[in-house]
């Protein structure tokens, strides 16, 4: 009987292993193709794909870089930090307030942000260029600002009040003794404590931003105010011949986010678990 359990639980880890290790070689192996193939020539890359590069050189990297890719990067991380900053600080003190102050109608307030999340963005995109072209904000910074911070809060005050609402109360109450504002107690004591799901929230947003599309598509068009997402297309479509140098320009997009998953995954999975978990 022992060595029946001992034989169905190898079986189980050997299935388990080899359905992991599949995933990862779905989930890489594009990648690492798209990566090496930034290294080729165009003869190269169509003579034979999926080898190894011959020369392995950064000359299309650094065509890439030249050929405007330096430029959707600096408008990439401009609008992706200056949106995160906004979201998470916005959608946090929202937070606060609707689950550690008693405030009149926060049940119908929460119900209103939280509404934003049956929201489609492609809805909205008609009324918002009318609106954009109006107050002089269509094809600027601002425009991806407003709309990447506004679309996102409800989603990041759900997660972030969800992590809230188990603190202990009694920590509000010690700080209103000992003479703290409702600012300082947020911004001193709940803050800190909320590390790990401002974490996950920020590597969301960041997610989300620097791959957004639909809007920087539609509410920008000229090189200045392009992200990457927007930018890329437009390096394929005017050097859609030159393979490698697309290939490259896709690695140079894709690496910032990868650096960052990876650096902070353990905040992340920790931030999730403990807020939607709760």
């Amino acid at each position: 009987m022992v060595s029946r359990f001992t034989f169905a639980g190898t079986l189980t880890n050997v299935f388990m292993w080899t359905f992991l290790l599949g995933l990862v070689i779905i989930v890489v192996y594009p990648l690492l193709w798209m990566v090496l193939n930034g290294f080729k020539s165009n003869a190269e890359l169509f003579g034979n794909p999926f080898a190894l590069p011959l020369d392995w050189s950064w000359e299309n990297y650094a065509k890439a870089w030249n050929r405007g890719v330096s430029n959707y990067l600096t408008t990439s991380i401009l609008v992706t930090v200056t949106s995160t900053v906004a979201t998470v600080f916005i959608s946090a003190w929202a937070a606060y307030g609707l689950s550690r102050v008693q405030i009149p109608f926060s049940r119908t307030i929460l119900t209103i942000v939280l509404g934003g999340l049956m929201l489609a963005p492609a809805v909205a995109l008609i009324p918002l260029v009318k609106m954009f072209q109006a107050m002089g904000l269509y094809n600027t910074f601002w425009a991806l600002l407003i709309l990447y911070t506004a679309f996102r809060i409800p989603f990041t005050t759900f997660l972030i009040r969800a992590y809230m609402i188990d603190l202990p109360r009694e920590i509000d109450e010690a700080a209103a003794v000992d003479g703290a504002s409702r600012w300082l107690t947020f911004w001193r004591i709940i803050m800190p404590m909320c590390k790990p799901i401002i974490v996950s929230t920020v590597i969301l947003h960041i997610l989300f931003a620097w791959n957004e599309y639909l809007f920087a598509m539609v509410f920008t068009s000229g090189t200045d105010v392009q992200t990457l997402p927007v930018g890329l297309t437009s390096l394929m479509v005017k050097h859609g011949t030159d393979f490698p140098v697309v290939f490259a320009g896709m690695v140079i997009a894709a690496l910032p986010v990868v650096l960052l998953f990876f650096f902070g995954q353990r905040y992340f999975i920790k931030g999730l678990a403990d807020g939607i978990g709760k």
